[in-house]
């Protein structure tokens, strides 16, 4: 998974640094307390059921998406690949602008139920717009750029705030902290299991206008979301002093630390998302200004935090090692996220899905990430702090490479599964049931020890701005994701290329991810010892 696309990370953020990945921050190469001092408070299911309702909307739109985009509009799968990535490469830059105004000015609560309005919107729109495409094209496309548009900047205001709450809950350094985290990060794997399921089961029928059906059922979910949250807050969202937690912002003397206006402040969060939804469209229809913008961000952080004098040889020595293996999970998630994009195709066109009379919707797919997930990860972090008590426990680096070695693995699995066959013939679900299982495998390897890791190394002053440069890795990844779907062999159209690369059909198109992986795991094997000295820790 957004994980989700779905990923954990050694402790929750404060305010001034709220910005998270697909899920919930845990450390799962440390041992989790197996007793607990008294009960979890109520707060904690709260807000396991507010993210668990999300990332069902979330995943469930995101499982018919392209099909919808392909099926319905009518797009070309290049074009609706591109437009994919742009969405979701936008998901993971709007949290720096709703962290911002979240810390400094509506606090947690405000941005979550504002985000989350805003995303259900989003998802009514593309309602009215699976409604409407047969009967006027220049108002579905509006209402299309103009749901993704809310869906974008909604997320920006709920995805940087639900969690960061988790850590509130609890008296500081009470060990029941990480049981928490688990019970949060399961809720947000079974919203991201289910969201695909129902919305599949309602959408993804076979008639193109039942899609909009799906988009109902995911604008639901995250009304439910928002509804439970809105009504139960108060009363168990609480510090264990009994104080509300996740108001704005206020000054010593209890007053607004800044005040606007009604109209001020939603005037400004309505330009926001026009200016998100044509930022939507022209990165699709226009011109590719994404990539430019994540390429000046990056650089732009980068000269910031090296150009500060406050700073020692150490402390460079260690951010490097955040720039370097921020690198490299551009590798990992740009092939990952193929799972929105061309293995929907392929799962569409070339798998065999019949169970009997029964066919299994390709968007049912989706939802095997996160019920691996699920299984998988206590067993991961079991074998971590076993490892670790023999003090034979892979240093972070020798995980993450261990991870993209794992991802390269699950395409090869498949690649060997296409090899040979013809456009028309379509092969056993196993093969993309088996390299899903290895790309988790691959995820628990890479992404809860990435962001542990710049957890541990970023200096604090600069903790923020370096978990920035982690999402926009992220950022970077997805629209790639979308750049490299697009190279999706079909079979009327003439073979794409890619770098003086024919691909000519799916077995080349998964060998590309089988050696862009393996290259990226190789090298970051390599120099793995590298990195460790220049992290100055105990790891080994």
């Amino acid at each position: 998974m957004n994980p989700t696309q779905v990923e954990m990370e050694l402790e929750i953020m404060q305010p001034a640094s709220r910005v998270e990945q697909e899920a919930p921050q845990i450390n799962l190469a440390q041992p989790m307390n197996p007793t607990l001092s008294k009960a979890h408070p109520k707060g904690l299911y709260v807000l396991f059921a507010t993210e668990m309702w999300e990332r069902f909307s979330y995943y469930g739109m995101r499982a018919i998406l392209v099909l919808f985009m392909t099926k319905a509009l009518l797009y070309d799968k290049a074009f609706a690949s591109n437009l994919y990535g742009s969405y979701t490469g936008l998901v993971y830059l709007t949290p720096l602008i709703g962290g911002y105004i979240s810390d400094r000015l509506w606090g947690n609560q405000r941005s979550i139920i504002t985000g989350g309005l805003l995303m259900a919107l989003g998802q009514f729109l593309l309602f009215f717009c699976g409604t409407t495409y047969h009967t006027s094209t220049q108002l579905s496309t509006f209402l299309f750029f103009a749901g993704l548009g809310f869906l974008i900047a909604g997320n920006g205001f709920f995805k940087p705030n639900i969690s960061s709450m988790v850590g509130q809950l609890y008296p500081k350094g009470d060990r029941r902290i990480d049981a928490a985290y688990t019970i949060f990060y399961m809720g947000i794997n079974v919203g991201g299991a289910l969201g695909p399921l129902v919305c599949g089961a309602l959408g993804d029928t076979g008639n193109p206008t039942d899609f909009r059906w799906g988009f109902m059922a995911a604008g639901i979910g995250m009304l439910l979301s928002i509804l439970i949250f809105k009504r139960l807050k108060d009363k168990f969202v609480v510090s264990p002093e009994g104080k509300t937690l996740g108001l704005a912002p206020t000054n010593e003397n209890g007053t607004a630390r800044v005040k606007t206006s009604q109209i001020l402040t939603y005037g400004g969060l309505l330009a926001l998302s026009i200016a998100i939804i044509g930022l939507v469209y022209i990165d699709a229809i226009k011109f590719g200004i994404l990539s430019y913008l994540l390429v000046a961000a990056v650089l732009g952080i980068g000269f910031m935090i090296f150009s500060d004098k406050s700073l020692n040889g150490i402390d460079k020595q260690r951010i490097s090692v955040i720039f370097i293996t921020a690198f490299f999970v551009i590798f990992f998630w740009s092939a990952f996220e193929q799972a929105g994009a061309s293995l929907t195709f392929f799962a569409e066109e070339q798998t065999q899905r019949n169970l009997g009379y029964y066919t299994v919707p390709a968007s049912f797919f989706q939802s095997l990430n996160s019920l691996f997930v699920i299984i998988f990860a206590p067993i991961f972090a079991f074998l971590w702090v076993k490892l670790g008590n023999r003090g034979m426990e892979p240093s972070s680096p020798t995980k993450m490479a261990l991870g993209l070695f794992l991802l390269a693995l699950g395409y090869l699995v498949i690649a060997y599964g296409v090899k040979g066959i013809q456009p028309t013939t379509k092969v056993s679900m196993m093969w993309l049931t088996s390299m899903y299982a290895l790309h988790t495998y691959g995820e628990l390897c890479l992404s809860p020890i990435g962001l542990s890791l710049v957890n541990k190394l970023a200096p604090l002053r600069f903790a923020s701005l370096l978990m920035a440069v982690w999402f926009l890795a992220n950022a970077a990844a997805n629209k790639i994701a979308g750049v490299l779907s697009a190279l999706y062999p079909d079979p009327n159209q003439p073979a794409p290329h890619l770098l003086g690369f024919e691909i000519k059909g799916l077995y080349e198109f998964f060998m590309l991810f089988v050696l862009m992986a393996g290259l990226a795991s190789i090298i970051l094997f390599a120099v793995t010892k590298h990195l460790q000295k220049m992290m100055h820790t105990d790891e080994h």
